[in-house]
């Protein structure tokens, strides 16, 4: 009987370890599901006691991996920078040729929003706005980096002769970034109705092709 209940306990033991995750994955988790809840809920009515119903955690627990709700929402946003970081760079090594890599910076871009749709309304947030200057910081400059690939591919485009150069780099890559954004917020407040990518490279496109260089129409005539 001795034996059975060791054999019980040592079980017992093996399942609650198994069970168990590592502080990062616990807090991965954590953070996988504060932007499932914020894209359901909105961020400014997500509580913790919400992050921990949806992990399977009591909210102490919670607090064990962020000891404040702003810890937890800096965590969401440096996920998010990563994650973006990391497809920038992958969409600029697939594309070498200027023009492709300007086009897959912003197809790069959208996708991304496209796969977390919460970040429109945290980018809009009373916690990004207002309350948490450490998360608005995380994303002022991860549009500055954003912003500054876009303008190296388009001062190469300038360079090889296939944009404008009367329009600066600099305001260029500001139009396509709000264009971006732009579409974005149409997106969300649309209830996602039309599928972004597609939607925001058509935008692409047509914004493009007024920076590009372009000789006078054949019926113009000097007079």
């Amino acid at each position: 009987m001795t034996e059975v209940y060791v054999s019980y306990l040592s079980l017992t033991r093996e399942a609650r370890m198994a069970g168990r995750k590592s502080a990062e994955d616990r807090k991965a988790q954590i953070v996988a599901e504060v932007l499932r809840l914020a894209d359901e809920t909105g961020p400014d009515r997500l509580s913790t006691t919400d992050v921990a119903r949806a992990v399977g955690l009591s909210q102490p627990a919670i607090f064990r991996h962020f000891p404040f709700k702003g810890a937890l929402w800096l965590a969401v946003a440096e996920d998010i920078a990563e994650r973006l970081r990391q497809r920038w760079s992958a969409a600029e090594a697939r594309a070498t040729a200027p023009d492709a890599r300007l086009k897959a910076l912003i197809e790069a871009q959208l996708t991304a929003i496209a796969r977390t749709p919460a970040l429109p309304s945290i980018l809009f947030s009373r916690e990004l706005q207002v309350d948490n200057a450490a998360l608005r910081d995380v994303f002022r400059e991860l549009l500055a980096t954003f912003q500054g690939r876009l303008v190296a591919a388009l001062r190469d485009q300038q360079a090889s002769g296939d944009l404008r150069r009367d329009v600066a780099a600099e305001d260029a890559a500001m139009l396509l970034a709000s264009l971006v954004q732009g579409v974005a917020i149409r997106w969300t407040l649309g209830a996602r109705g039309f599928p972004l990518v597609e939607e925001g490279l058509r935008l692409f496109e047509l914004q493009t092709a007024l920076l590009r260089t372009q000789e006078d129409p054949p019926d113009v005539q000097d007079k």
